[in-house]
């Protein structure tokens, strides 16, 4: 089965799940100018940050990156994760189960 959805029509702000109840678990997230995320985990996870548009600092525990659209950033879920912000953004996060293996 596929299932196709359109960004621009999820609701929820700032956080709009693609695919409700499935794995990966899927999420436009949009900030607006200065606005962030506080700091989080996602423990047991694989994430993939993809910056669609718009500039973020991307705070990964002591780490900062600067990241504009186009911008891919995959980590491990166990690190503290703070985006903010530095224009009007719009990201697609994939936090992906780790395997076992």
């Amino acid at each position: 089965m596929t299932t196709v959805r359109t960004l621009a029509e999820l609701e929820g702000e700032p956080h709009a799940n693609v695919f409700p109840d499935d794995e990966p678990k899927t999420i436009r997230l949009t900030l607006a100018d200065g606005e962030e995320v506080p700091s989080h985990t996602h423990p047991g996870r694989d994430i993939v940050f993809y910056l669609l548009e718009g500039a973020v600092e991307l705070h990964l525990g002591e780490e900062t990156h600067e990241l504009t659209a186009d911008d891919i950033a995959r980590f491990e879920g166990e690190r503290e994760i703070s985006p903010r912000a530095l224009e009007d953004s719009t990201a697609l996060i994939v936090l992906a189960p780790r395997s076992d293996e």
